[in-house]
Formats: C-alpha cells, sequence, structure tokens
C-alpha cells in the first residue's frame, strides 16, 4: 500500500477532513490532497507529526499494517 492512500485510510478512519489535518500540521488543504493523490510526498520533517495526527506509528504510515505487509 502507497503513502497516499495510507494518510487517506487513517485520516477517514479518525473522522478528520483533508482541512482540520492541514490545519493540525500547519500545510494546505490542498497539500493533505495532493499527497493523498500520490502527486507529492510531505516534506520529511512532517512525518512524525502526520503519524501522530493519525495516531499510528511511523512504520505503518509508510508501510502499511503487519497484516498488509504479509500479504
Amino acid at each position: 500500500m502507497e503513502l497516499g492512500k495510507n494518510i487517506a485510510k487513517y485520516r477517514k478512519e479518525r473522522n478528520l477532513t483533508q482541512a482540520r489535518l492541514a490545519d493540525m500540521l500547519g500545510v494546505s488543504f490542498q497539500a493533505v490532497s495532493k499527497w493523498e493523490r500520490g502527486i507529492n510526498y510531505p516534506d520529511i520533517t512532517l512525518i512524525q507529526p502526520l503519524a501522530d495526527c493519525l495516531g499510528v506509528p511511523v512504520e505503518e504510515l509508510l508501510a502499511g499494517t503487519p497484516e498488509e505487509l504479509n500479504q
């Protein structure tokens, strides 16, 4: 699973809008939209804060759940 799909999945699981997640990270909602669509990637300095906002470990955000990795 790719990073953008993971961001969208975990964001929706936490009932966050792109705009709300963007506000939490100090970026535009367009940036979040581009991440989710795989057009751009978050800056490396945002990976830990992004994982924290989504309530998942960085490893899971980047690579998917252990179950997904074993498929």
